[in-house]
């Protein structure tokens, strides 16, 4: 069990996490935040959180909440439920931090926590990224990362369903 600790310690109530971004902010470092549902975990998603990470020195990942991610993909979603999302993204060695939120969009806690740098994938552009705006306000970037070719959620769902 004592293996696990560092996993758990890496997720945060929203508490806790605006508490420790003052911590790593004080201490100099520069926070990188991206969301979204990361539910069936795959090569897009890697790709894009270690592509995240390299943008400053720590990476927050904020997940949508089964009951989040059921109002945005309908009630068959999500396929992994929120504690085992979590934990899986807390165990990859690029993501600093992890925190759920169960608003349909991430923009009270970009607020809250103000990060220095928000990342989503590549089918966004900068004018429909919740808190792009806010995030430039307070001097911050917004970085657009392209998807891989072939990797989606909804066609890993689908090769499972021909089975």
């Amino acid at each position: 069990m004592k293996k696990l600790h560092w996993i758990q310690q890496k997720i945060y109530n929203r508490e806790d996490m605006a508490r420790q971004c003052h911590v790593w902010r004080a201490s100099g470092k520069k926070l990188v935040f991206t969301n979204g549902c990361f539910d069936i975990l795959h090569h897009g998603h890697l790709d894009l959180l270690a592509r995240a990470a390299d943008f400053g020195n720590i990476l927050i990942l904020a997940l949508n909440t089964d009951s989040s991610v059921q109002r945005l993909k309908g009630p068959e979603r999500p396929i992994t439920n929120e504690t085992d999302r979590a934990f899986q993204a807390a165990s990859l060695l690029c993501v600093d931090a992890v925190c759920l939120f169960d608003e349909d969009t991430p923009e009270a806690l970009i607020k809250l926590l103000k990060p220095d740098v928000l990342v989503k994938g590549g089918d966004y552009t900068i004018e429909n990224i919740v808190g792009a705006e806010f995030v430039q306000s307070c001097g911050g970037s917004v970085e657009i990362i392209p998807f891989v070719d072939g990797y989606s959620t909804t066609s890993v769902i689908e090769r499972i369903r021909k089975l």
